[in-house]
Parts: structure tokens; C-alpha cells; sequence
């Protein structure tokens, strides 16, 4: 569906047909896979395994399981090279304005690189001083308010001062360092600061404010609360110098709060909040790990970005990501796509990809402002295995969605001594993705309810609803063991894909103008709740008298 403008005729951007000489190619190819089983695919190409198979930065995909074959492929290709990805992806990496509506460059891969193209020596004093602040925590020269060590560590921050590091931490738990425990908070709802502060001691607790303005209503909401909290148990506001620090580009408005000069540390425009945890948003990683670890997973990062830099477009896995699920939206209609880690340390990678991925792509215009007659970014959606084959798998294998799918593998567990129970897990993904694929006929159902001794009426009615189409396509990311390398390869993957599409759907990826619209009604709403009078819609208004009747403070 077209997205229409508010009350305005619309100025269409030119469709993918128009934009691409070999859409109609692409269209005949579809048809023509659309009666091919994958299995045949393999019967037809002994080799298929292989030359659908790319290694790069420590991580293999396979993505042999895919409604593709080399003339295919090919044509998809042609097609990127025609959207001047090539181009592009070196726009991206040497700081041009790729950005285009806010006119800066989006430069977080500089914060991995070696030698940045960008404020490097700035760079490399915000990781000094990152480090520094590490060490006093690590080593216990940093005291709280009764001159205890520091045990807990809360990170108070929203999106992608958030979903990053928290997702980094939790996927990075066997090379944690130091026994200083991470919390992540990040609702406006009391209930999940609160409900974390009952735990805690404030004499041992550092708070990281993470904004780069200061200005985030949840995040400030949050930071005001943890300070009341302290300030109930510390004896005067000084205090606050030392359980707080700050991630932020607003240094007077962190100051006025209460925090030292020196504890702020600093964010840069370059940088969007969905690519910050390469930044100084990246400080729970570092405390978590220790700043070697940390760059660790920024030098994994940058090997993927010299992959993505140099790789023919054929043989370059973010690309060949990206043309694949450009291939399943407009070609096989597929709206969402699902992201499935058997591994437990990447249980909040699916929610990590939702903000990169959809805050991302999630656009009605093209660069130029004029609206899309096709659609762009697809429902990011998953959870870990094996936990999703008893719930939602069942609509993977036997709804009426076509749903691409994404599993993320690790050959090895951190837990050497639970070497068969990590075997079952890798078996349930392996198994999942192939029943994708291969599914059940109805004869070999038939021939099963038969051997089970069940008679012809009651194996002609329960047959059709075993039946399993299979034909479902699915990429295979395995790593040997995750540790900070593979990880940071691993986002950075995620991210060039993302880029990748933004391309060929002509958007601009590092905006997010649609989250601003909630911010800004939020606050005539407040007043209303508040008592003020707002001019607002009779929903709103009526769900206000509801809370104004309960004389709530």
C-alpha cells in the first residue's frame, strides 16, 4: 500500500520498476523459483552448499536455503550495481554526508577503525578517559558517599543508549571481568526503576545517565528519581559527584545536574543512537568486560567494515543479506522477517535489530521527499531458541505467511563441560531451519498415520492438517564460539544490511523524524493530566476525566 501524505496530493518517487532496467527479469526468475523446490535447487547444483557460502570476520553464512540460484542472483546484483551501491558503501565509510536531511555523515564505523577519518584524536580521548573510569571502578580507587567500592553499575538511557549496550552485555557474560553487576533501566514506568532500586545499596551504586542532549524526558524522569533515591540516604547533595556520570553532549546541562566535568563523557552527531554502543554509550560493555574486550568487539566490528568495503558485491555478506530480503518483500511478499539466535547470550539481539532495522528503513519518502509507491522496511521480529519452537514456530512451519528467517548459530558453548546439552541446542536449529525447508508431504503423512495403524477415513481427515509445505527460505550465520570479536562482526553485519536496503530503496536510514510526533504531544497531554486545559481529541480527552476523576496527585 502506497503511503499518502496528510491532506496533500502526493509527489511520487518512481516505482522499482521504473528505477531498475531488470525488474522484469527479476519477475520471470520469481515465477519461475516459485514452482522449484529447494531441494531440487540442490539435486540440480552439487556445488550449491559452496557457492552459496561466504566467510568473513569470523562468521560462515550459508545461504543455500534461499529461493535463489545463480541467474537469479545475478540479476540482483546487476541491480545493486545499478543503485549505486558500490558507490555508496564508499560514501558511507569515508565520511560523506550520507545523512542527507540532517546533512552530517554517519560515521560510527570511524569508532572502530584504526585510523578514523574522522576527529581521531577526539576519538581517542573519550576511550582514554573511558578507560580511566573503567580502572577506578575496577580497581575500587572509585568510592561512593560512605567510602564503599562501587558493586553495581545502572545504566539509565532509552533506545539506542539502551537496547545496545544492554543486548552487548548480556551477549558478552562469559568474558566479564569484574564482579560489579550491570542494570539497564530505560521505561518512563516507575515500576522498572523502582522495582530495581529495592535491590540496592545507593552507598554502592554508580548511575550512567546516557543522552546525548540531557534532555530525554525518560531518561531525565529516571535520572531525577535515582537521584531522589540517593539523596534519601546520602547525607548532602554532593553526593551526587559520585554515584553519577554521564554520556552526553550536553556537558552544562549534566553539570547543573550535579555531575562532575570530568565524568561526562562525550557523543557526537556522527553518531546516530541506534550505531552508539561503539561510542561512550558503550561504557556497561566496557565495565562489564574491560575495556581489552571492548576493543575487541570494536576490531571484530572493523573487520566486517573492511569486508563490506572491499568484497565484490557477489561475495559480500551484508550485501548479499540485503538483496535477499529486497528480494523476498517485492517478490515474494513477505512484510516481516524473523531473526532466531540459538545461543542464550543473544537473547536480546532481536530486540537490538528491531530499533536498528525498523528506525532505519521505517520510511514513507525517498531521499529526495517524494513518497514511496512501494514499500520499504520490514517487520523485525524473533527470540532466542529454543524457546520460540514452542510458541511461534508453528506459524513459521504451517501459516500462510511467507516468512524469511535468520538463524544464528555457535558451534561451541562457553560451558565446556555441558558439551552434549549444547549438541541438542544446535540440533533443534539446525532441525528448525531444515523442516523449513524440506517440510512434509501429505503422501509421506499418509504413509506415516498408516504405519501408526490408523484406518483410511481417519487418515484422510487428520492428513492434511500434518502436512508441512516446506519451501520456506532461511540464512545460517554460525560462529565457533561468540566472544567479543564474533559479536562485534556480528552487529556490524546487521548494520551494513540495513545500509544495504536503505540503497536500494532510495531512503535515508539515520533520520528518525517519526519519533519525534509522541514527544511532542506527550507534553499538551501532561498539562491535561496535569489540570491544564489542552485542545486535544475527545479519545484523549475522555481517557483524562477517567484519571482526572481518581484525584491523583
Amino acid at each position: 500500500m502506497q503511503y499518502k501524505n496528510n491532506g496533500a496530493l502526493p509527489v511520487t518517487a518512481p516505482t522499482l520498476a521504473q528505477r531498475f532496467t531488470g525488474w522484469p527479469d527479476l519477475q520471470q526468475h520469481q515465477q519461475r523459483l516459485q514452482k522449484t523446490r529447494l531441494l531440487d535447487l540442490f539435486a540440480q547444483n552439487p556445488q550449491r552448499v559452496n557457492d552459496c557460502a561466504i566467510d568473513a570476520a569470523g562468521l560462515h553464512l550459508d545461504y543455500s536455503k534461499n529461493l535463489i540460484d545463480k541467474a537469479s542472483l545475478d540479476t540482483l546484483v546487476q541491480l545493486a550495481q545499478q543503485a549505486g551501491l558500490g558507490k555508496a558503501i564508499e560514501n558511507l565509510l569515508n565520511g560523506s554526508i550520507v545523512n542527507n536531511t540532517e546533512k552530517r555523515a554517519a560515521l560510527h564505523t570511524a569508532l572502530r577503525s584504526p585510523a578514523p577519518v574522522i576527529e581521531a584524536e577526539a576519538i581517542a580521548d573519550a576511550f582514554k578517559r573511558m578507560g580511566e573510569l573503567v580502572e577506578k571502578i575496577h580497581s575500587g580507587t572509585w568510592r561512593g558517599y560512605s567510602n564503599n567500592t562501587i558493586t553495581d553499575v545502572v545504566n539509565i538511557g532509552i533506545g539506542g543508549s539502551d537496547l545496545g549496550p544492554q543486548m552487548a552485555t548480556h551477549a558478552l557474560k562469559p568474558f566479564h571481568t569484574h564482579p560489579v553487576r550491570l542494570h539497564f533501566v530505560s521505561n518512563v514506568d516507575p515500576s522498572c526503576l523502582q522495582d530495581l532500586l529495592a535491590h540496592l545499596d545507593p552507598s554502592r551504586t554508580l548511575f550512567i545517565v546516557a543522552s546525548k542532549s540531557f534532555t530525554t524526558l525518560e531518561t531525565l524522569q529516571n535520572a531525577q528519581a535515582a537521584r531522589r533515591w540517593l539523596l534519601a540516604s546520602a547525607p548532602d547533595e554532593s553526593a551526587t559527584a559520585r554515584h553519577f556520570v554521564a554520556v552526553s553532549s550536553a556537558v552544562q546541562k549534566a553539570e547543573k545536574f550535579g555531575i562532575q566535568t570530568a565524568n561526562i563523557l562525550p557523543m557526537w552527531d556522527w553518531v546516530g543512537g541506534r550505531y552508539s554502543l561503539w561510542s561512550a554509550i558503550g561504557l556497561p560493555i566496557a565495565l562489564a568486560v574491560g575495556m581489552e574486550h571492548f576493543n575487541a568487539m570494536l576490531a571484530g566490528a572493523f573487520a566486517m567494515d573492511e569486508h563490506f568495503r572491499t568484497a565484490p558485491l557477489e561475495k559480500n555478506m551484508p550485501v548479499i543479506m540485503g538483496l535477499l530480503g529486497f528480494w523476498y518483500q517485492h517478490f515474494w511478499q513477505a512484510s516481516t522477517h524473523v531473526v532466531l539466535p540459538y545461543d542464550h547470550y543473544l537473547r536480546f539481539f532481536p530486540d537490538y535489530l528491531q530499533q536498528l532495522d525498523m528506525e532505519s528503513n521505517g520510511k514513507h519518502v525517498s531521499r529526495a521527499g517524494k513518497d514511496l509507491p512501494y514499500p520499504s522496511g520490514p517487520v523485525i521480529w524473533g527470540a532466542v531458541g529454543t524457546n520460540g519452537q514452542h510458541s511461534f514456530h508453528q506459524l513459521l512451519h504451517q501459516g500462510t505467511h511467507f516468512i524469511p528467517a535468520d538463524f544464528i548459530v555457535t558451534l561451541q558453548s562457553h560451558h565446556k563441560d555441558c558439551a552434549e546439552q549444547h549438541r541438542h541446542l544446535l540440533a533443534n536449529g539446525l532441525a528448525q531451519s531444515q523442516a523449513l525447508m524440506c517440510g512434509k508431504s501429505l503422501a509421506q503423512v499418509e504413509v506415516e498415520l498408516r504405519e501408526q495403524g490408523l484406518g483410511e477415513p481417519d487418515n484422510q481427515f487428520l492428513a492434511p492438517h500434518k502436512v508441512i509445505s516446506g519451501n520456506r527460505p532461511s540464512n545460517l550465520i554460525a560462529t565457533v564460539l561468540l566472544t567479543p570479536a564474533t559479536l562485534g562482526a556480528l552487529i556490524a553485519l546487521y548494520e551494513h544490511k540495513v545500509y544495504v536496503q536503505s540503497v536500494l530503496w532510495d531512503i535515508n536510514p539515520f533520520d528518525q523524524w517519526g519519533v519525534e510526533l509522541g514527544k511532542q504531544l506527550s507534553g499538551p497531554i501532561f498539562d491535561a493530566l496535569s489540570g491544564n486545559k489542552s485542545e486535544l481529541d475527545p479519545s484523549t480527552i475522555a481517557t483524562i476525566a477517567s484519571y482526572r476523576s481518581l484525584s491523583i496527585k
